[in-house]
């Protein structure tokens, strides 16, 4: 795997996300790791409003996979059942409704998710671009999930039949390639991998580059089927895909 160079996989590097307020860099995580309160701003239900829900949580995974302790709330999704329920089905985890809690925890930082040129409270905010309208959900939410992830939450997608349909043919051959690696002596995550999945995610969340990783550990000659299948395995605590789901099935 031909790679430009990366910070080692075991440095301490910061979560950083670009401030739609000041369009310059942020640090997602306090000092010393204080408790992260992360804010989805979610007053519609259609796809855009999923997608920003869809980012909070994937900041929240970040977060918690470099050891920030995170408080996650939603606000503006009281009693929107159908937005929770298509959440629920993309396995975002549950955001306590910001209209039931009282004061905060004393977080030593807050981050807003809302949609592209919302408005809101001040404080570090992520902007998600829009959601152009597309066919019904899959079947497989995970292919939904995947969709989403393939662009970096700054620019804009469609989700048109063939941008589901790829989604779905790489969720289906990362499924079967995972249960065949499996069968193969555990390897660890090579270093350098490590090191380019963690630099991708704490990049402003940089998706698209984790998931290119991933494409390049698939088709490395170099690397023993054990590793390939730790990797995506660590990964997927980020992604959310459920890579693992086919183990034992053949």
């Amino acid at each position: 795997m031909t790679a430009r160079p990366r910070p080692p996989a075991y440095a301490r590097l910061v979560l950083r996300i670009i401030d739609a307020r000041t369009g310059e860099p942020a640090d997602a995580a306090p000092a010393r790791r204080g408790l992260t309160r992360v804010e989805a701003h979610a007053p519609g239900s259609d796809t855009t409003h999923l997608r920003v829900l869809l980012v909070a949580d994937l900041l929240v995974r970040a977060l918690e996979i470099g050891g920030t302790p995170v408080w996650a709330l939603l606000t503006g999704g009281h009693r929107q059942a159908e937005l929770l329920a298509r959440a629920t089905a993309l396995g975002i985890r549950p955001f306590e409704d910001s209209h039931d809690v009282g004061a905060g925890l004393g977080e030593a930082q807050a981050v807003h998710v809302a949609a592209e040129g919302a408005t809101g409270p001040d404080g570090v905010r992520i902007a998600v671009a829009p959601v152009l309208p597309g066919p019904p959900d899959p079947a497989d939410p995970a292919v939904l999930r995947l969709a989403l992830l393939t662009r970096h939450h700054s620019a804009g997608i469609r989700l048109d039949e063939a941008a589901l349909a790829e989604a779905a043919a790489t969720l289906t051959r990362w499924r079967a390639a995972v249960a065949r690696w499996a069968r193969s002596p555990s390897r660890p995550v090579p270093d350098e991998v490590r090191g380019r999945l963690r630099h991708a995610w704490e990049d402003d969340l940089d998706v698209p580059a984790v998931l290119e990783v991933l494409r390049r550990v698939e088709s490395d000659p170099g690397l023993p089927d054990g590793a390939r299948f730790e990797t995506y395995a660590h990964a997927d605590r980020l992604l959310g895909l459920d890579l693992t789901r086919d183990l034992g099935s053949s």
